[in-house]
């Protein structure tokens, strides 16, 4: 099943009602992105639902510092209109909280950050706590602290061990990306795509190269297809590794924690040995692949294989760990109601009841052909549940790579057959791919056969805007567990 992809364009003050009239039709909010356009700024709405995406814009004239807020119709918009504020200066009507999102409050002059005027006049003043009350303070965790931790800074409001709010502050990450993809050819593009959430390079660049290869009306051949896909799900396998390993460090787990960082770093020097990269940067690219594998099928699908067994077993043994259980189960609970609403993506929405992989709702590359399944959701909501989703989705990529091998190892693979040469023509398209995050958008603009302009969206953004609901009972020592179960990457928030 291809997925359809529907533009148009409204007028300023039908927006809303516009996006509003498809979000009730079962649809849900993907991005919201600001490009300029004729000396002023077009919104464009992407809508997702299965099998189509829509995109809905509206063209903000040169000199209109304002446009209706899609926060007013659901919440999954606010963190868009924080960020475009931010970047465009562009004020949402009826705002809820412009607070500094991507730039941090007087920094406005920061290098990376082109407004049209000053923003620190127009900003309001929004730093007076959450939440108030007799013997209430505020605990800044980060933007440094102990460990490999990406630099965020999270503002715990607390009466001293119950945690009523969290304020995340991603702005300390910011490197205003999106700004080096205008000017550059197609094949510096991917490049940088690998680079906007290292954790996930290859989900980013087969989003991007999507969105080009779109653009020339090619398909690429089945077997650079099954390369990105074994890519794709060992990347999958070490950022599902990476949040298991967080929760027993948090659990002092010490044995489990071992043992899992050590399948996780063989799963790394597996993506090394295949093309020569840890994180598989360099594969991807516009009109297939660079390189198939440096190494034999053969061995591949063996050092899986054991990888698999010795990976199975390890998790058998923790999930029968009772200490380890109580503290993920009914920690960080995001319900039904709360997920369908924020839009969820990833393992956060399938560990809170919505069956959401862009593997099977929006089917791509070799997954139309593998006969991919989605793993079964659970509306428990809580750490345990979002932890449960990703050892099937790793038991569900062990299945694929092999499936995977398997075909790579039927396809006679001339050596012009990995990459084809495209006909680019200018305008825009959609672009997308499953991270292990969930889903990652990019809308890419063309003109002049080199990159116009730029827009992605991390699965870790959308996510981050509900990280502070998930806190309705917990205390302070559920923190780590509750942060390692999103397994949010904040170069992916920040941009």
């Amino acid at each position: 099943m291809a997925t359809s992809i529907q533009s148009s364009t409204v007028a300023a003050d039908r927006f809303v009602n516009a996006v509003e009239s498809d979000l009730r039709r079962e649809g849900r909010l993907g991005a919201l992105f600001a490009v300029p356009f004729q000396g002023g700024t077009r919104l464009s709405a992407i809508l997702s639902s299965f099998g189509a995406f829509k995109i809905i814009s509206c063209n903000i004239e040169p000199g209109h510092g304002t446009y209706p807020a899609l926060s007013a119709i659901t919440p999954a918009a606010n963190w868009y209109e924080r960020q475009i504020f931010d970047l465009h200066g562009l004020m949402p009507a009826n705002y809820q909280s412009l607070d500094p999102l991507v730039i941090r409050k007087g920094l406005e002059s920061d290098p990376t950050y082109k407004p049209d005027e000053d923003l620190s006049e127009r900003r309001p003043d929004l730093s007076e706590p959450s939440v108030e009350g007799e013997g209430l303070f505020k605990i800044p965790l980060g933007p440094v602290r102990s460990g490999i931790f990406e630099s965020i800074e999270y503002v715990i409001e607390t009466p001293g061990e119950e945690i009523l709010h969290v304020e995340p502050r991603p702005f300390y990450k910011h490197r205003g990306i999106e700004n080096n993809f205008s000017g550059r050819s197609f094949g510096e593009g991917a490049l940088l795509a690998e680079r906007v959430e290292g954790v996930s390079s290859v989900a980013h660049a087969i989003a991007y190269c999507q969105a080009i290869e779109q653009l020339s009306d090619s398909e690429i051949s089945p077997q650079a297809q099954l390369v990105r896909v074994i890519h794709a799900e060992l990347e999958r396998i070490a950022n599902h590794l990476e949040s298991m390993v967080r929760h027993c460090e948090a659990a002092a787990q010490a044995v489990a924690f071992a043992r899992f960082s050590f399948y996780k770093e063989q799963i790394m020097r597996l993506r090394a040995d295949i093309c020569g990269h840890r994180f598989s940067r360099g594969v991807v690219s516009p009109g297939g692949v660079t390189i198939p594998t440096t190494l034999d099928l053969n061995a591949v699908s063996k050092r899986i294989s054991k990888l698999e067994a010795d990976i199975d077993s390890s998790v058998n043994l923790l999930m029968k760990t009772a200490s380890f259980l109580d503290r993920l189960r009914g920690t960080g609970v995001i319900t039904t109601k709360q997920s369908r609403l924020f839009g969820t993506l990833g393992p956060v929405a399938r560990g809170s009841g919505l069956l959401e992989d862009t593997r099977s709702s929006h089917p791509y590359s070799a997954y139309r052909h593998l006969g991919f399944v989605p793993v079964r959701e659970t509306s428990d909501g809580d750490a345990l549940a979002r932890q449960n989703v990703r050892i099937d989705e790793i038991a569900g990529s062990f299945h694929l790579l092999k499936q995977a091998l398997d075909g790579l190892g039927d396809l006679k693979t001339p050596g012009d057959e990995w990459r084809i040469k495209l006909n680019i023509r200018d305008g825009e398209s959609l672009g997308w791919a499953e991270a292990s995050q969930g889903e990652v958008l990019y809308l890419v603009i063309v003109d002049s056969g080199r990159l116009k302009t730029v827009r992605q969206r991390s699965a870790s953004f959308h996510n981050m805007s509900v990280f502070s609901s998930a806190f309705p009972k917990d205390i302070t020592t559920d923190f780590a567990f509750i942060e390692a179960s999103f397994g949010l990457s904040v170069a992916g928030v920040s941009g």
